[in-house]
């Protein structure tokens, strides 16, 4: 596997880089979890359907914008823990004193009408471990 980055810093730079992508015969892409991208997310999941490229998401916004698939923490499960942190220092603990901790919790988000497009057929043991499944 070959990673190629391409790094855009302007909606402008979006179809050139969407462009080399193609010229490169990329297949696949992943689109890390940023406020830049997920303020254009409309348009990022367009121009990979265009190019027709299977992209992964870190938000589920974007496979319910029209993405194929996401992979993230899940939400709900992290703010609780946070909740437990900010109690435990509300109630005198030093936050230096509490151990670090990694989410346990991760959700699977798959767009089966993106996936059927784009010509892929998504294995059921993956379906079968999907969080949701957007028909």
């Amino acid at each position: 596997m070959t990673l190629l980055l391409h790094d855009v810093r302007a909606p402008e730079e979006f179809a050139g880089a969407f462009a080399a992508m193609t010229a490169a015969r990329a297949e696949a892409l992943f689109l890390e979890s940023d406020p830049f991208w997920w303020v254009h997310r409309q348009r990022l999941v367009d121009l990979a359907a265009q190019s027709r490229l299977p992209a992964v998401y870190q938000d589920k916004g974007y496979v319910q914008a029209g993405g194929l698939l996401s992979y993230d923490l899940n939400e709900p499960d992290s703010f609780r823990r946070l909740s437990v942190y900010v109690d435990k220092i509300f109630h005198g603990e030093k936050p230096a004193d509490l151990p670090v901790e990694q989410p346990t919790k991760f959700e699977l988000v798959i767009n089966l009408k993106t996936a059927k497009v784009l010509g892929l057929t998504i294995p059921p043991s993956l379906l079968n471990r999907a969080d949701e499944v957007i028909q």
